[in-house]
């Protein structure tokens, strides 16, 4: 009877813990099911999230993209706000993925300094004497104040009886800043039409640009539009003057450029002249834009012009190797030739902006200053990021260009304007003597 019982109770045991190792594998393959059907359920929410990203990246990319143009149309003021409004609504990793035809996260997310500084020189009430200054542009703050707005301000508090107003040739610059920065600048038709509109009389055109290229045609062909709206126009020269027929033509502006840049170069680099720099090995390499133009000898005669001031560590580059014995390869191989184990490179462009930054000084592969040191021949390279337009001597020669100009027109205005800097000069004298 006790067997019994004991056989019927180990039966008993064992059908019970069969049962419980039963709903135990089957609690555990159902936790299983659930935490495999959770983690698929966080992926794709994951996979959700992620497209919801780059889709809204995408769209800031596109907006963008939209206003990366060199056209003002009429839904282009719309077009920059949007894009702002739609960039400032990012997250920052969605920000990370913005990426397009022409956009990248540096489009609204570079520091390039506060555009507060700036003056857009848009206002009205000209008068009847305005001198309107004609830059390219850049979208770099810091630089458009220092150079641009440099130049703008040596050009009023020259001639005091003109009106300065400014105007850019770029659309893509300018409808950057206005998005960006919510500065309006006007183009080149803008301008002019302000100019119109206020009754203005007497208009001189300072260019900015360096030379009679492919910017300063395109802003003749505009002005030529405007030309019966005034009584009197005239356009000054550009920085480097009139360009000539060979790389041996040289002037006293290119002179005047090639010595102030020198200049500058030296001492920012801390010697007391280019000679001191040769001694110690140091070139400088001067880096301008460079173009297909035919006014591209103009580089070759700079490169002339510091042969012709003794300057034999001085090199003239450009970033598109226009002339192509300007290209960043065929410079190294020069500098290289003639010895020196120490390079400089400071741009040879009225501002420092995205050339000056990126191309010349930047950190990819394919930037001057990657190459030079790529190339394992020096013992340096360095970069100054400072364009011509703040250099005084530079400054004075627009002031010298802007008179030549506004004493061509032979107006009323001019004659004025004479006899205002004969009054201060004679004041200046009197004070002396005193």
């Amino acid at each position: 009877m006790k067997n019994k019982t004991v056989k019927a109770l180990a039966l008993l045991m064992t059908v019970t813990t069969v049962s419980m190792m039963g709903a135990s594998s089957i609690y555990a393959s159902d936790t299983e099911t659930t935490t495999e059907a959770a983690a698929e359920e966080t992926e794709a929410a994951g996979e959700e999230s992620a497209d919801a990203d780059q889709q809204a990246a995408d769209n800031v990319a596109a907006l963008i993209d939209k206003i990366y143009v060199q056209e003002r149309t009429e839904t282009t003021d719309d077009d920059c706000k949007a894009a702002k409004e739609a960039w400032d609504a990012l997250t920052d990793a969605q920000k990370e993925l913005v990426e397009g035809e022409n956009a990248s996260p540096d489009y609204f997310g570079l520091d390039t300094g506060d555009a507060a500084k700036d003056d857009a020189h848009n206002a009205d009430e000209i008068g009847e004497n305005e001198l309107l200054v004609v830059s390219f542009g850049t979208s770099y703050n810091d630089s458009r104040v220092e150079d641009i707005k440099g130049i703008e301000d040596a050009l009023q508090e020259a001639y005091p009886d003109w009106a300065v107003r400014r105007a850019f040739t770029a659309q893509i610059i300018i409808n950057h800043v206005q998005a960006r920065d919510g500065e309006v600048i006007d183009n080149m038709q803008q301008a002019l039409d302000r100019a119109v509109e206020n009754g203005v009389k007497n208009l001189v055109v300072q260019p900015t640009h360096l030379m009679h290229g492919a910017e300063y045609d395109e802003m003749a062909e505009v002005l030529e539009q405007y030309q019966d709206k005034f009584e009197s126009v005239a356009i000054a020269e550009p920085m480097l003057g009139e360009v000539g027929d060979d790389a041996t033509v040289i002037n006293e502006d290119k002179a005047a450029v090639a010595q102030a840049v020198a200049d500058a170069a030296v001492q920012e680099a801390g010697f007391d002249s280019m000679e001191a720099a040769a001694e110690d090995g140091t070139a400088f390499v001067f880096l301008g834009h460079g173009t297909s133009h035919t006014a591209k000898v103009s580089y070759s005669q700079m490169q002339t012009q510091m042969e012709e001031l003794g300057f034999k560590n001085a090199f003239i580059g450009t970033v598109e190797g226009e002339p192509e014995d300007t290209a960043c390869e065929a410079v190294i191989e020069k500098v290289k030739e003639a010895g020196y184990k120490k390079v400089i490179l400071r741009p040879l462009m009225v501002v420092a902006g995205d050339h000056a930054n990126n191309d010349m000084a930047g950190s990819e592969e394919d930037s001057w200053k990657s190459m030079f040191e790529a190339s394992g021949s020096f013992d340096s390279v360095d970069a100054q990021i400072a364009g011509l337009g703040r250099i005084d001597a530079v400054k004075q020669l627009y002031v010298d260009h802007t008179k030549a100009a506004i004493d061509s027109l032979g107006t009323e205005a001019a004659t004025e304007d004479e006899a205002a800097e004969a009054e201060t000069a004679e004041a200046e004298t009197e004070a002396a003597e005193e």
